[in-house]
């Protein structure tokens, strides 16, 4: 007698209007600059019988880059940096999904920034329960961090200070906060 094992999979999309994409980098070595991309999309495909079967998908758009200074957003964009003409998206494909303990995951996968692809690993709170919102949708979250270091992905450029040290950290902490919509 064989007994089968039914699978739970559900699609669920981020809601970007209720997710956040954000980095910190230390400015001069002695504070740390914040900044967000403001459109991030992407889907996650839950498997609920087994959640490290799951897999997530999500896509930044680098010219949304937002730190609250115009010129140091305008040189992020350019060829120094992200180069949005030439990279327009950020990207992260997970590979594989780890139980950390109750409500904690490692998830890694593939990052890819101005045209390089490296392996990251995010620590993953959630995902939530699923929630009803007042329009009848089903909602999670979560959220996520990892640091990566820029020159890993050919993000070289810099400064040397007179002082010595270096204009910009080579660290980037990187914090997601992101809700799902049940597809």
């Amino acid at each position: 007698m064989s007994t089968a094992v039914s699978t739970q999979t559900s699609t669920w999309n981020i809601d970007p209007v209720h997710s956040t994409a954000q980095f910190k980098v230390k400015h001069m070595m002695i504070s740390n600059v914040k900044g967000e991309f403001t459109k991030i999309t992407g889907k996650l495909e839950l498997d609920q019988s087994d959640i490290t079967k799951s897999q997530v998908e999500a896509f930044i758009d680098a010219a949304t880059i937002n730190t609250r200074e115009p010129d140091r957003d305008t040189h992020l964009k350019s060829a120094d940096f992200l180069d949005v003409a030439k990279y327009p998206h950020l990207s992260f494909k997970s590979t594989q999904i780890s139980k950390n303990g109750e409500g904690e995951l490692s998830v890694e996968g593939d990052l890819t920034m101005h045209g390089v692809t490296r392996k990251a690993v995010f620590e993953v709170e959630g995902p939530s329960a699923p929630t009803k919102d007042p329009w009848g949708n089903t909602r999670i979250g979560l959220s996520a961090t990892t640091r990566v270091n820029r020159k890993d992905f050919g993000l070289n450029w810099n400064t040397v200070l007179e002082a010595g040290g270096i204009l910009v950290g080579e660290e980037v902490a990187i914090s997601l906060d992101v809700e799902f919509v049940k597809a």
